[in-house]
Formats: structure tokens, sequence, C-alpha cells
């Protein structure tokens, strides 16, 4: 017989117990940025390397397009977004809280932000790149916006999409290496994956890191990208979204505590060299997972920036758009 709150049970009614169903854990679907290096960080969370006896966590990589209209048609419980849509969704009657911060600049010498070009390209740096064509992934990104604002305030350029210094165009990331060595656009800003693959061939060089440049207009390390939810979502299961805040960070404590392990699991599923998820934390980006003061100065400069660029109307304190029970840093 086994003691049940301070009673003796007999066999048959421990049976019957075992017997009896376990309460069923509560789904949390999660989408987030299609890109090797972020695979890894939810890698721990898809293989079983964090538990919850409460909560499963569903996930699904999208690309940019994707994530932006799943986004408002909420069709996942947390999705990773643009720090820059945050305001920009508001403005549209769409209410999101930030529950983490998703990607975050290196304090120093980042390399997330490099400007590429073909190796035998005359440009040496980034002003010799005025009238020429640059390209990224995605011309409202916040990726993008950062570089606009450090080309900017940093350097002195002209950045309107419309007779500045540069023209700017958009091209797929996987595209965007063939456009380089054919001629088509003459400069990059290349996705994490495709920057590390470039950095190692002879076949490009980087003529500018605009990490630092960023960060310096921004007054701090850039947030570059964050985790949201729904204001009415959060408060219907305060309790499974608390648990998938502390699961989605014990992840990225995972992947960056045993980044042997899930880097070769990686290069497997990639084709990625399993030193790229090395190099991708270390030195491309940060995947913090909780919200630091800092951060919230950082979103509030981006929305200021992106103001006087006339990218957003209006912005609310980004204070005011910190999930109550989000992990601070």
């Amino acid at each position: 017989m086994i003691a049940i709150f301070g009673r003796f049970l007999p066999a048959a009614g421990l049976l019957l117990l075992l017997a009896f169903p376990a309460a069923a854990k509560e789904n949390i679907t999660f989408a987030y940025l299609l890109d090797p290096a972020y695979d890894a960080v939810v890698w721990p969370l898809a293989h079983g390397k964090v538990p919850s006896d409460t909560v499963d966590i569903t996930v699904k990589s999208l690309d940019i397009p994707a994530l932006l209209q799943a986004t408002g048609a909420k069709s996942y419980d947390v999705i990773m977004t643009a720090a820059i849509g945050v305001p920009a969704a508001k403005s549209r009657g769409l209410e999101l809280s930030i529950m983490a911060t998703a990607l975050r600049n290196h304090a120093k010498g980042g390399k997330g932000a490099a400007i590429y070009v073909k190796a035998d390209s005359p440009y040496k740096g980034i002003k010799d790149l005025k009238g020429k064509t640059l390209a990224t992934q995605s011309l409202p990104s916040t990726g993008t916006t950062l570089m606009r604002i450090a080309l900017w305030k940093t350097y002195g350029m002209n950045v309107s999409y419309d007779g500045g210094d540069m023209r700017w165009v958009e091209v797929p990331a996987t595209a965007m290496p063939g456009a380089l060595l054919t001629g088509r656009i003459d400069a990059a800003s290349l996705t994490h994956s495709e920057a590390y693959n470039a950095s190692k061939s002879k076949e490009f060089r980087a003529i500018e890191s605009l990490d630092d440049a960023i960060n310096q207009a921004i007054g701090g390390p850039a947030v570059v990208a964050v985790l949201v939810g729904y204001p009415e979502k959060l408060a219907a299961r305060p309790d499974a979204y608390k648990e998938f805040a502390r699961m989605v960070k014990a992840s990225s404590d995972y992947t960056r505590t045993h980044v042997a392990e899930v880097a070769a699991a990686m290069s497997v599923e990639t084709k990625m060299e399993p030193s790229f998820f090395s190099d991708w934390l270390n030195e491309y980006t940060e995947v913090p997972m909780v919200v630091s003061d800092s951060d919230v100065k950082a979103i509030d400069k981006l929305w200021e920036l992106s103001k006087e660029l006339t990218i957003i109307k209006e912005y609310p304190p980004a204070a005011s758009m910190i999930w109550k029970d989000a992990l601070r840093q």
C-alpha cells in the first residue's frame, strides 16, 4: 500500500490511479526566422533537451514574408519578428507584447552587418558605394533599417531610397552571392549563413562591418529581432507562457554551452560546417531570450530614429510594450 494525504491506499486503488490518464500538457506554437543559425537555437527544444511537465512547444521556421503574414493572422502563439515591426503593427490595430530579445548585436566587433562585394571589386569602403547598388533581403527589415541609421548618423550618408547616395534593392538571400558574381548588384548585406560562406570563399570580401557604427548610433547593442505574443493570449494562459519563456531561454543557453554537440547535429541537417554555428554565436549576434534595460533603451532609440527616417509614423514607449512576465536580465 502507498500513503496519500496521510491515508493508506489499497493496491487496487493504486492501480486505478495509475490507469487514470495524466493531465494533458498545454501546447505553445512558436514560429521563427528560417535560417540554419536560428535552427541551432531551437534545436534543444525540438530534440528533448529542455523537458517540461506542463508545456509542449511546436516550432516552425518561416521566411520573412511568411513571418509577416503569420504575425498579422495570429497563426502562432509566439512569433519572432523585427523590432521595428512592433509599432507598425500597433498603428494598424495589432497589439503585440515583447516577450524576449531574440537577436541582439554584440557590444563590440560583431560581424552581423558586414557588407560584401566581389573579391576583384574596386570598392574599398562603404563610401565607395555612392551611386552603386546595395542589396538586402528585406528593405523594411530591422537589419536594413539599422544599416541605414548607421550610414546616416555615423557616416553622414544620404540613405533615402529615392535619390540617396546608393540604390537599395531587395534580393532573396540565396540569390545574393550569384547576383554579386554576375555584377547585377555591387554590394550586399548577406544573411548570417551566406555571410559565413562568403567569408570562407575567395570570391568575396567584406569592405565594412557596420555593427559598431550601428551600436554607436543606437547608444548601445542594437536589438534586431524580438519574440512577441498577443496580449489576449498571454492573459488567457499566463502559466503556460511563463513556462515557454523558461524553456526557450533554456534552449538558447543549451546551444551556447553545448556548441560542439549542437553544431555536429546541425551540420548533418543543414550541410553547414560545424564551425559556422560557433562563429555565429561568438561573432555574429547574441540570442539572449530575455529583456534587459539596455534592450528597452535600444528599442526606444531604434523607433525614434525610424520615425525621423519616416519609416514609422508614431511609436509608444518601448517599456509599455514589454510583457509583464518577461524574463529580465
